[in-house]
Protein backbone atom coordinates (compact mmCIF):
# COMPACT_ATOMS: atom_id res chain seq x y z
CA UNK A 1 0.00 0.00 0.00
CA UNK A 2 1.48 3.41 -0.96
CA UNK A 3 2.32 5.87 1.76
CA UNK A 4 -0.03 8.83 1.75
CA UNK A 5 1.09 12.47 1.84
CA UNK A 6 -0.86 15.68 2.33
CA UNK A 7 0.78 18.94 1.15
CA UNK A 8 -0.48 22.37 2.20
CA UNK A 9 1.02 25.36 0.39
CA UNK A 10 1.08 29.09 1.16
CA UNK A 11 2.93 31.83 -0.66
CA UNK A 12 3.99 32.72 -4.17
CA UNK A 13 4.09 30.85 -7.48
CA UNK A 14 7.59 29.62 -6.59
CA UNK A 15 6.16 27.84 -3.55
CA UNK A 16 3.34 26.40 -5.63
CA UNK A 17 5.88 25.03 -8.10
CA UNK A 18 7.99 23.57 -5.29
CA UNK A 19 4.94 21.76 -3.94
CA UNK A 20 4.18 20.32 -7.38
CA UNK A 21 7.77 19.13 -7.73
CA UNK A 22 7.73 17.65 -4.21
CA UNK A 23 4.49 15.78 -4.99
CA UNK A 24 5.97 14.38 -8.20
CA UNK A 25 9.23 13.43 -6.49
CA UNK A 26 7.45 11.66 -3.64
CA UNK A 27 5.15 9.88 -6.10
CA UNK A 28 8.27 8.34 -7.62
CA UNK A 29 9.19 7.07 -4.13
CA UNK A 30 5.89 5.33 -3.48
CA UNK A 31 3.80 8.16 -2.01
CA UNK A 32 0.23 9.00 -2.95
CA UNK A 33 -1.03 12.58 -2.54
CA UNK A 34 -4.29 12.77 -0.55
CA UNK A 35 -6.68 15.60 0.26
CA UNK A 36 -6.82 15.64 4.07
CA UNK A 37 -4.52 15.38 7.08
CA UNK A 38 -6.48 12.49 8.58
CA UNK A 39 -5.93 10.36 5.47
CA UNK A 40 -2.21 11.12 5.41
CA UNK A 41 0.78 9.29 6.83
CA UNK A 42 2.90 12.39 6.12
CA UNK A 43 1.66 15.98 6.53
CA UNK A 44 3.80 18.67 4.89
CA UNK A 45 3.42 22.45 5.09
CA UNK A 46 5.24 24.38 2.37
CA UNK A 47 5.66 27.83 3.86
CA UNK A 48 6.26 31.51 3.12
CA UNK A 49 8.16 34.12 5.15
CA UNK A 50 7.55 37.28 3.17
CA UNK A 51 4.89 38.49 5.64
CA UNK A 52 4.22 37.75 9.26
CA UNK A 53 0.61 36.80 8.56
CA UNK A 54 1.74 33.83 6.43
CA UNK A 55 3.92 32.52 9.26
CA UNK A 56 1.22 32.99 11.89
CA UNK A 57 -1.17 31.00 9.72
CA UNK A 58 1.24 28.05 9.57
CA UNK A 59 1.94 28.08 13.30
CA UNK A 60 -1.82 28.15 13.91
CA UNK A 61 -2.34 25.14 11.62
CA UNK A 62 0.52 23.30 13.32
CA UNK A 63 -1.09 23.98 16.69
CA UNK A 64 -4.31 22.33 15.54
CA UNK A 65 -2.38 19.14 14.71
CA UNK A 66 -1.06 18.69 18.24
CA UNK A 67 -3.92 16.47 19.34
CA UNK A 68 -3.91 14.51 16.07
CA UNK A 69 -0.21 13.77 16.61
CA UNK A 70 -0.91 12.50 20.12
CA UNK A 71 -3.60 10.22 18.75
CA UNK A 72 -1.46 9.02 15.82
CA UNK A 73 2.20 9.45 16.83
CA UNK A 74 3.40 7.53 13.76
CA UNK A 75 2.24 10.37 11.49
CA UNK A 76 5.12 12.52 10.23
CA UNK A 77 4.64 16.29 10.30
CA UNK A 78 7.04 18.41 8.28
CA UNK A 79 7.60 22.10 7.63
CA UNK A 80 9.17 22.96 4.27
CA UNK A 81 10.16 26.11 2.44
CA UNK A 82 11.04 29.65 3.38
CA UNK A 83 9.80 29.68 6.99
CA UNK A 84 11.67 26.41 7.57
CA UNK A 85 14.90 28.01 6.35
CA UNK A 86 14.37 31.23 8.34
CA UNK A 87 13.20 29.79 11.69
CA UNK A 88 15.06 26.45 11.65
CA UNK A 89 15.21 24.83 15.09
CA UNK A 90 12.88 27.49 16.51
CA UNK A 91 10.00 25.63 14.83
CA UNK A 92 10.65 22.58 17.03
CA UNK A 93 10.56 24.83 20.11
CA UNK A 94 7.22 26.37 19.11
CA UNK A 95 5.72 23.08 17.87
CA UNK A 96 7.42 20.11 19.53
CA UNK A 97 5.27 17.65 17.56
CA UNK A 98 6.92 18.66 14.27
CA UNK A 99 9.27 15.92 13.03
CA UNK A 100 10.94 17.51 10.04
CA UNK A 101 12.10 21.00 8.99
CA UNK A 102 13.45 21.32 5.44
CA UNK A 103 14.52 24.54 3.69
CA UNK A 104 14.13 25.27 -0.05
CA UNK A 105 17.78 24.40 -0.62
CA UNK A 106 17.33 20.88 0.75
CA UNK A 107 14.05 19.76 -0.86
CA UNK A 108 15.84 17.29 -3.14
CA UNK A 109 16.69 15.27 -0.01
CA UNK A 110 13.08 14.95 1.14
CA UNK A 111 12.54 11.25 0.26
CA UNK A 112 15.70 10.29 2.18
CA UNK A 113 14.71 12.47 5.16
CA UNK A 114 11.20 11.01 5.27
CA UNK A 115 12.65 7.50 5.27
CA UNK A 116 14.83 8.43 8.25
CA UNK A 117 11.86 9.94 10.07
CA UNK A 118 9.77 6.83 9.41
CA UNK A 119 12.59 4.75 10.88
CA UNK A 120 12.38 6.76 14.10
CA UNK A 121 15.05 9.41 13.60
CA UNK A 122 13.16 12.51 14.69
CA UNK A 123 13.30 15.48 14.73
CA UNK A 124 15.31 16.19 11.59
CA UNK A 125 16.61 19.60 10.51
CA UNK A 126 17.80 20.17 6.93
CA UNK A 127 18.45 23.81 6.08
CA UNK A 128 21.13 25.60 4.10
CA UNK A 129 23.98 27.33 5.98
CA UNK A 130 23.65 31.09 5.61
CA UNK A 131 25.77 34.01 6.75
CA UNK A 132 26.17 37.57 5.51
CA UNK A 133 29.94 36.97 5.66
CA UNK A 134 29.82 33.94 3.35
CA UNK A 135 31.01 34.40 -0.22
CA UNK A 136 28.69 33.75 -3.15
CA UNK A 137 30.14 30.35 -4.09
CA UNK A 138 29.80 29.06 -0.54
CA UNK A 139 26.16 30.16 -0.43
CA UNK A 140 25.42 28.66 -3.84
CA UNK A 141 26.86 25.34 -2.71
CA UNK A 142 24.56 25.38 0.32
CA UNK A 143 21.39 26.07 -1.64
CA UNK A 144 21.05 23.01 -3.86
CA UNK A 145 18.97 23.42 -7.04
CA UNK A 146 15.56 21.74 -6.93
CA UNK A 147 14.44 21.23 -10.50
CA UNK A 148 14.01 17.46 -10.85
CA UNK A 149 12.87 16.09 -14.23
CA UNK A 150 9.16 16.81 -14.61
CA UNK A 151 6.72 14.04 -15.38
CA UNK A 152 4.10 15.94 -17.37
CA UNK A 153 1.49 13.23 -16.84
CA UNK A 154 1.29 14.41 -13.22
CA UNK A 155 0.81 18.08 -14.15
CA UNK A 156 -2.36 19.59 -12.70
CA UNK A 157 -3.92 21.19 -14.61
CA UNK A 158 -2.34 19.50 -17.63
CA UNK A 159 -2.60 22.56 -19.88
CA UNK A 160 -0.71 25.07 -17.68
CA UNK A 161 2.67 24.89 -15.97
CA UNK A 162 5.10 26.93 -13.93
CA UNK A 163 8.72 26.63 -15.10
CA UNK A 164 11.53 27.89 -12.91
CA UNK A 165 14.23 29.63 -14.92
CA UNK A 166 16.18 30.96 -11.93
CA UNK A 167 16.18 30.80 -8.16
CA UNK A 168 17.36 33.04 -5.34
CA UNK A 169 17.97 36.78 -5.42
CA UNK A 170 20.97 39.12 -5.45
CA UNK A 171 19.04 42.23 -4.41
CA UNK A 172 19.46 43.76 -0.96
CA UNK A 173 15.98 45.17 -0.29
CA UNK A 174 16.06 46.04 3.39
CA UNK A 175 12.64 44.54 4.20
CA UNK A 176 13.02 41.23 2.34
CA UNK A 177 14.03 37.76 3.55
CA UNK A 178 14.21 36.11 0.12
CA UNK A 179 18.04 36.20 -0.31
CA UNK A 180 18.40 34.64 3.12
CA UNK A 181 15.83 31.88 2.61
CA UNK A 182 16.41 31.11 -1.10
CA UNK A 183 20.06 31.99 -1.48
CA UNK A 184 21.86 33.97 -4.18
CA UNK A 185 20.65 34.20 -7.75
CA UNK A 186 21.24 31.11 -9.87
CA UNK A 187 20.06 30.81 -13.49
CA UNK A 188 19.24 27.51 -15.16
CA UNK A 189 20.85 26.68 -18.51
CA UNK A 190 18.59 27.66 -21.43
CA UNK A 191 18.94 24.19 -22.97
CA UNK A 192 17.57 22.63 -19.79
CA UNK A 193 14.62 25.05 -19.74
CA UNK A 194 13.92 24.42 -23.44
CA UNK A 195 13.93 20.67 -22.88
CA UNK A 196 11.51 20.96 -19.95
CA UNK A 197 9.09 23.19 -21.87
CA UNK A 198 9.30 20.91 -24.92
CA UNK A 199 8.35 17.89 -22.78
CA UNK A 200 5.44 19.85 -21.31
CA UNK A 201 4.26 20.83 -24.80
CA UNK A 202 4.46 17.22 -25.99
CA UNK A 203 2.21 16.28 -23.07
CA UNK A 204 -0.42 18.86 -24.05
CA UNK A 205 0.63 21.91 -22.05
CA UNK A 206 -0.56 25.13 -23.73
CA UNK A 207 0.68 27.86 -21.39
CA UNK A 208 3.88 28.20 -19.37
CA UNK A 209 4.77 30.83 -16.78
CA UNK A 210 8.50 31.40 -16.32
CA UNK A 211 9.39 32.02 -12.68
CA UNK A 212 12.19 33.96 -11.01
CA UNK A 213 12.44 36.24 -7.97
CA UNK A 214 13.64 38.93 -10.42
CA UNK A 215 12.87 37.08 -13.62
CA UNK A 216 13.98 39.83 -16.00
CA UNK A 217 17.52 39.70 -14.58
CA UNK A 218 17.92 36.22 -16.08
CA UNK A 219 21.23 35.74 -17.86
CA UNK A 220 23.26 32.63 -18.57
CA UNK A 221 26.80 32.76 -19.92
CA UNK A 222 27.95 29.88 -22.10
CA UNK A 223 30.54 29.56 -24.87
CA UNK A 224 31.34 33.25 -24.86
CA UNK A 225 27.67 34.20 -25.27
CA UNK A 226 25.25 35.67 -22.75
CA UNK A 227 21.63 34.50 -22.97
CA UNK A 228 19.17 36.98 -21.49
CA UNK A 229 15.43 36.71 -20.90
CA UNK A 230 14.64 38.18 -24.32
CA UNK A 231 16.79 35.48 -25.95
CA UNK A 232 15.16 32.76 -23.86
CA UNK A 233 11.68 33.96 -24.84
CA UNK A 234 12.68 33.77 -28.51
CA UNK A 235 13.99 30.22 -27.99
CA UNK A 236 10.84 29.01 -26.22
CA UNK A 237 8.58 30.79 -28.70
CA UNK A 238 9.66 28.25 -31.34
CA UNK A 239 8.29 25.26 -29.40
CA UNK A 240 5.30 23.82 -31.21
CA UNK A 241 2.22 23.38 -29.04
CA UNK A 242 2.93 26.19 -26.59
CA UNK A 243 0.36 28.94 -27.16
CA UNK A 244 1.14 31.37 -24.34
CA UNK A 245 4.29 32.35 -22.43
CA UNK A 246 4.22 34.50 -19.28
CA UNK A 247 6.99 35.54 -16.89
CA UNK A 248 7.05 36.88 -13.30
CA UNK A 249 8.26 38.73 -11.22
CA UNK A 250 10.12 41.68 -12.77
CA UNK A 251 12.43 44.23 -11.18
CA UNK A 252 12.29 47.82 -12.49
CA UNK A 253 16.07 48.00 -12.95
CA UNK A 254 16.10 45.11 -15.44
CA UNK A 255 13.25 46.19 -17.74
CA UNK A 256 15.49 46.36 -20.79
CA UNK A 257 14.52 47.54 -24.26
CA UNK A 258 15.37 44.17 -25.81
CA UNK A 259 12.92 42.47 -23.43
CA UNK A 260 10.16 44.93 -24.29
CA UNK A 261 10.81 44.40 -27.99
CA UNK A 262 10.62 40.62 -27.53
CA UNK A 263 7.22 40.95 -25.85
CA UNK A 264 6.09 43.22 -28.71
CA UNK A 265 7.38 40.98 -31.51
CA UNK A 266 6.67 37.46 -30.23
CA UNK A 267 2.93 36.70 -30.45
CA UNK A 268 3.03 33.87 -27.91
CA UNK A 269 4.51 36.10 -25.19
CA UNK A 270 1.69 37.67 -23.21
CA UNK A 271 1.76 41.47 -22.96
CA UNK A 272 1.62 41.72 -19.19
CA UNK A 273 4.25 42.91 -16.72
CA UNK A 274 4.24 42.55 -12.96
CA UNK A 275 6.75 45.18 -11.77
CA UNK A 276 6.62 45.97 -8.02
CA UNK A 277 7.13 49.65 -7.19
CA UNK A 278 6.68 49.23 -3.39
CA UNK A 279 6.47 53.00 -2.80
CA UNK A 280 6.04 56.30 -4.62
CA UNK A 281 8.41 58.14 -2.28
CA UNK A 282 12.13 58.38 -3.00
CA UNK A 283 12.82 58.72 0.72
CA UNK A 284 11.06 55.41 1.41
CA UNK A 285 12.63 53.71 -1.62
CA UNK A 286 16.11 54.63 -0.35
CA UNK A 287 15.27 53.20 3.06
CA UNK A 288 13.95 50.09 1.34
CA UNK A 289 17.21 49.85 -0.67
CA UNK A 290 15.26 49.27 -3.86
CA UNK A 291 17.99 50.73 -6.08
CA UNK A 292 15.85 53.09 -8.20
CA UNK A 293 13.91 56.34 -7.90
CA UNK A 294 10.27 57.12 -8.58
CA UNK A 295 11.41 59.06 -11.64
CA UNK A 296 13.19 55.94 -12.94
CA UNK A 297 10.04 53.86 -12.34
CA UNK A 298 7.87 56.38 -14.22
CA UNK A 299 10.32 56.38 -17.13
CA UNK A 300 10.21 52.57 -17.18
CA UNK A 301 6.39 52.67 -17.34
CA UNK A 302 6.59 55.09 -20.25
CA UNK A 303 8.98 52.78 -22.13
CA UNK A 304 6.67 49.80 -21.61
CA UNK A 305 3.66 51.68 -22.93
CA UNK A 306 5.56 53.15 -25.85
CA UNK A 307 6.95 49.77 -26.96
CA UNK A 308 3.99 47.52 -25.98
CA UNK A 309 0.95 49.83 -26.02
CA UNK A 310 -1.48 46.99 -25.31
CA UNK A 311 0.41 45.82 -22.20
CA UNK A 312 -1.24 45.46 -18.81
CA UNK A 313 0.95 46.38 -15.84
CA UNK A 314 0.53 45.29 -12.23
CA UNK A 315 2.50 46.24 -9.14
CA UNK A 316 3.11 45.69 -5.42
CA UNK A 317 3.07 48.32 -2.66
CA UNK A 318 4.02 48.25 1.00
CA UNK A 319 2.27 50.86 3.16
CA UNK A 320 3.47 51.91 6.60
CA UNK A 321 7.12 51.09 6.02
CA UNK A 322 9.52 52.39 8.67
CA UNK A 323 9.45 56.19 8.80
CA UNK A 324 6.77 56.59 6.11
CA UNK A 325 5.18 60.03 6.58
CA UNK A 326 1.82 61.18 5.32
CA UNK A 327 3.63 63.07 2.56
CA UNK A 328 5.46 59.87 1.56
CA UNK A 329 2.17 58.02 1.40
CA UNK A 330 0.49 60.73 -0.69
CA UNK A 331 3.35 60.40 -3.19
CA UNK A 332 2.48 56.70 -3.46
CA UNK A 333 -1.18 57.63 -4.00
CA UNK A 334 -0.09 59.97 -6.79
CA UNK A 335 1.98 57.24 -8.48
CA UNK A 336 -0.95 54.80 -8.39
CA UNK A 337 -3.30 57.45 -9.77
CA UNK A 338 -0.92 58.22 -12.64
CA UNK A 339 0.17 54.66 -13.46
CA UNK A 340 -3.32 53.17 -13.79
CA UNK A 341 -2.17 49.65 -13.02
CA UNK A 342 -4.43 46.78 -14.03
CA UNK A 343 -4.27 45.87 -10.37
CA UNK A 344 -1.87 46.21 -7.46
CA UNK A 345 -1.18 44.01 -4.44
CA UNK A 346 -1.09 46.20 -1.34
CA UNK A 347 0.37 45.06 1.97
CA UNK A 348 0.84 46.53 5.41
CA UNK A 349 4.51 46.46 6.45
CA UNK A 350 5.49 43.85 9.03
CA UNK A 351 9.12 43.57 10.22
CA UNK A 352 10.94 40.41 9.17
CA UNK A 353 13.57 39.18 11.62
CA UNK A 354 17.01 39.00 10.03
CA UNK A 355 16.39 41.84 7.57
CA UNK A 356 18.24 45.17 7.52
CA UNK A 357 15.01 47.08 8.07
CA UNK A 358 14.26 45.16 11.26
CA UNK A 359 17.82 45.75 12.41
CA UNK A 360 18.18 49.44 11.49
CA UNK A 361 14.74 51.06 11.61
CA UNK A 362 11.95 51.13 14.20
CA UNK A 363 8.53 49.94 13.06
CA UNK A 364 7.15 53.37 13.92
CA UNK A 365 3.97 53.68 11.85
CA UNK A 366 0.98 52.81 14.09
CA UNK A 367 -1.14 49.87 13.02
CA UNK A 368 -4.29 51.98 12.66
CA UNK A 369 -2.40 54.30 10.28
CA UNK A 370 -1.18 51.30 8.25
CA UNK A 371 -4.75 50.02 8.02
CA UNK A 372 -6.09 53.39 6.92
CA UNK A 373 -3.41 53.80 4.24
CA UNK A 374 -3.93 50.23 3.05
CA UNK A 375 -7.67 50.81 2.75
CA UNK A 376 -7.26 54.16 0.98
CA UNK A 377 -4.79 52.81 -1.57
CA UNK A 378 -6.91 49.71 -2.17
CA UNK A 379 -10.03 51.83 -2.76
CA UNK A 380 -8.13 53.95 -5.29
CA UNK A 381 -6.76 50.92 -7.12
CA UNK A 382 -10.19 49.27 -7.18
CA UNK A 383 -11.66 52.38 -8.82
CA UNK A 384 -8.91 52.41 -11.44
CA UNK A 385 -9.22 48.66 -12.05
CA UNK A 386 -12.96 48.98 -12.58
CA UNK A 387 -12.52 51.88 -15.01
CA UNK A 388 -9.88 49.97 -16.99
CA UNK A 389 -11.97 46.77 -17.04
CA UNK A 390 -15.06 48.62 -18.23
CA UNK A 391 -13.19 49.53 -21.43
CA UNK A 392 -13.44 45.86 -22.42
CA UNK A 393 -17.25 45.78 -22.39
CA UNK A 394 -18.45 44.89 -25.90
CA UNK A 395 -15.11 43.43 -26.94
CA UNK A 396 -14.31 39.89 -27.91
CA UNK A 397 -11.38 38.37 -26.00
CA UNK A 398 -9.57 35.06 -26.26
CA UNK A 399 -9.60 33.06 -23.03
CA UNK A 400 -7.87 29.88 -21.94
CA UNK A 401 -10.59 28.20 -19.89
CA UNK A 402 -9.06 27.16 -16.54
CA UNK A 403 -12.04 25.54 -14.83
CA UNK A 404 -15.14 26.33 -12.77
CA UNK A 405 -15.02 29.66 -10.92
CA UNK A 406 -15.37 29.71 -7.14
CA UNK A 407 -19.11 29.97 -7.64
CA UNK A 408 -19.06 27.23 -10.29
CA UNK A 409 -17.17 24.87 -7.98
CA UNK A 410 -20.20 24.80 -5.70
CA UNK A 411 -22.37 23.34 -8.47
CA UNK A 412 -23.03 19.56 -8.42
CA UNK A 413 -20.57 17.53 -10.49
CA UNK A 414 -23.50 16.19 -12.47
CA UNK A 415 -24.33 19.71 -13.66
CA UNK A 416 -22.58 20.19 -17.01
CA UNK A 417 -23.16 23.93 -17.49
CA UNK A 418 -21.53 26.02 -14.74
CA UNK A 419 -19.82 29.37 -14.30
CA UNK A 420 -16.31 28.99 -15.77
CA UNK A 421 -13.21 31.14 -15.46
CA UNK A 422 -10.23 31.84 -17.67
CA UNK A 423 -7.69 34.53 -18.50
CA UNK A 424 -6.98 36.82 -21.41
CA UNK A 425 -3.43 37.25 -22.75
CA UNK A 426 -3.19 40.44 -20.66
CA UNK A 427 -3.99 38.42 -17.52
CA UNK A 428 -7.55 39.63 -16.96
CA UNK A 429 -9.85 37.12 -15.30
CA UNK A 430 -13.04 36.37 -17.23
CA UNK A 431 -16.07 34.47 -15.87
CA UNK A 432 -18.83 33.17 -18.11
CA UNK A 433 -21.40 30.34 -18.24
CA UNK A 434 -20.34 27.27 -20.18
CA UNK A 435 -19.93 23.52 -20.32
CA UNK A 436 -17.31 21.83 -18.14
CA UNK A 437 -15.95 20.22 -21.30
CA UNK A 438 -14.50 23.60 -22.36
CA UNK A 439 -11.81 23.45 -19.65
CA UNK A 440 -8.33 23.44 -21.13
CA UNK A 441 -9.44 24.98 -24.41
CA UNK A 442 -9.13 28.45 -25.96
CA UNK A 443 -12.45 30.17 -26.60
CA UNK A 444 -13.73 33.58 -27.57
CA UNK A 445 -15.77 35.46 -24.99
CA UNK A 446 -17.75 38.64 -25.58
CA UNK A 447 -17.46 40.90 -22.53
CA UNK A 448 -20.80 42.11 -21.15
CA UNK A 449 -19.82 43.50 -17.75
CA UNK A 450 -16.97 44.21 -15.36
CA UNK A 451 -15.98 44.42 -11.71
CA UNK A 452 -12.63 45.71 -10.35
CA UNK A 453 -11.22 42.17 -10.45
CA UNK A 454 -13.21 40.35 -13.13
CA UNK A 455 -14.61 40.62 -16.64
CA UNK A 456 -18.06 39.08 -17.17
CA UNK A 457 -18.92 37.56 -20.51
CA UNK A 458 -20.76 35.19 -22.78
CA UNK A 459 -19.31 32.43 -24.96
CA UNK A 460 -19.14 33.38 -28.64
CA UNK A 461 -21.03 30.87 -30.77
CA UNK A 462 -18.64 31.24 -33.72
CA UNK A 463 -15.07 31.37 -32.35
CA UNK A 464 -12.34 32.67 -34.65
CA UNK A 465 -9.02 30.96 -35.20
CA UNK A 466 -6.01 32.71 -33.64
CA UNK A 467 -4.17 32.57 -36.97
CA UNK A 468 -6.62 35.11 -38.39
CA UNK A 469 -6.21 37.63 -35.58
CA UNK A 470 -4.14 40.62 -34.64
CA UNK A 471 -2.94 41.69 -31.19
CA UNK A 472 -4.48 44.88 -29.90
CA UNK A 473 -4.50 46.13 -26.30
CA UNK A 474 -3.62 42.69 -24.97
CA UNK A 475 -6.30 40.81 -26.88
CA UNK A 476 -6.39 38.80 -30.08
CA UNK A 477 -8.99 40.47 -32.31
CA UNK A 478 -10.37 39.10 -35.59
CA UNK A 479 -8.97 40.27 -38.90
CA UNK A 480 -11.96 40.74 -41.19
CA UNK A 481 -11.40 39.41 -44.68
CA UNK A 482 -12.46 41.72 -47.51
Amino acid sequence: MPKRVYIYTVGCQMNQLDSQLVADLLDQHGYQVVGSVRQADVILFNTCSVRQHAEEKIYSLLGRLKHLKRQYPEKIIGVLGCMAQKDGEAIFRRAAHVDLVVGPGRLARLPELLAQAAAGTRPLLAISPWSERSDRQTLLAGFEPFDPPRRPQHLQPPFQAYVRIMSGCNKVCSYCVVPRVRGPERCRPPEEIHEEVSRLADAGCLEVTLLGQTVNSYQYRSGGRTIRLADLLSLLHQIEGIRRIRFVTNHPRHMSDDLLQAVRDLPKVCPCFHVPAQSGSNTVLRRMQRGYTVEFYREMLARIRQTVPEASITSDFIVGFCGETEEDFQQTVQLVEEARFKNAYIFKYSPRPGTKAAELYPDDVPLDVKRRRNHQLLQLQNRISLEENQKFIGRQVEVLVEGPSKFGQKAPQTQSSVQLTGRTPCERIVVFPGDRGLVGQFHWIRITGATPTTLLGQLEQHPIEVASCRLERGNWLPVISQ
